[in-house]
């Protein structure tokens, strides 16, 4: 689709909301005119307008924080893009993971699933980097990968177990149980949630 397509303001701009291609969280928003368009297109990398200095804005050109585009929408009145990136380090220049981090009201259950085991990886990669006496993710990473290998096999044979009985409580509980351990094995690894979502994509 070409940029000349969409509804710009009289400055030859649009706006943009960028997203987290794998949580769906809104990093930030920002603006783009045709020629900040075509040279995301060009280089894979998000590129902004910048209104208070009047020039192109390589996301991540000074921070190192780029935003590697994975798809471009546009609205149905075609006047806002969305992109979802996948972010390096933080969105927002203050060191925040997006600009949207002051909560003017949070309703309950406002997270959802892919928020939350993003968040629960995040607390783990943070164990593993700032070790806390007493934490059992510690105690899992100062044990090592054998013995993260023999608690996925027991809470696998608990889910088993968990799933013959009836209900959905204790398989449920159980299920939670072995995604934790899961998680711990993937930062030992180094496997990322977008790892594993690419490789799900190739089972539709």
């Amino acid at each position: 689709m070409d940029f000349n397509t969409f509804k710009i303001d009289e400055q030859g701009l649009i706006p943009v909301v960028t997203q987290d291609f794998l949580t769906k969280k809104v990093l930030m928003v920002a603006y783009m005119n045709k020629e900040a368009f075509d040279k995301t297109l060009e280089t894979g990398k998000a590129t902004y307008y910048s209104r208070s200095r009047k020039s192109l804005w390589l996301k991540g050109e000074t921070s190192g924080h780029y935003q590697h585009v994975k798809s471009i929408k546009i609205d149905c009145d075609k006047d806002t893009l969305l992109l979802e990136v996948k972010q390096e380090g933080a969105a927002c220049h203050t060191g925040s993971e997006t600009c949207f981090f002051e909560t003017v009201k949070e309703f309950e259950d406002s997270k959802d699933g892919l928020e939350i085991f993003n968040d629960v990886y995040n607390v783990i990669v943070d164990r593993r980097d700032n070790p806390k006496e007493g934490s059992y993710t510690n105690y899992l990473f100062d044990k090592g990968i054998d013995k993260m290998l023999k608690k996925v096999g027991e809470e696998t044979a608990e889910v088993i177990i968990g799933a013959k009985n009836e209900g959905i409580e204790e398989v449920t509980y159980e299920i939670s149980d072995l995604m934790y351990h899961l998680m711990v094995l993937m930062v030992e690894k180094g496997v990322e949630w977008d790892d594993i979502v690419k490789e799900l994509s190739k089972r539709k």
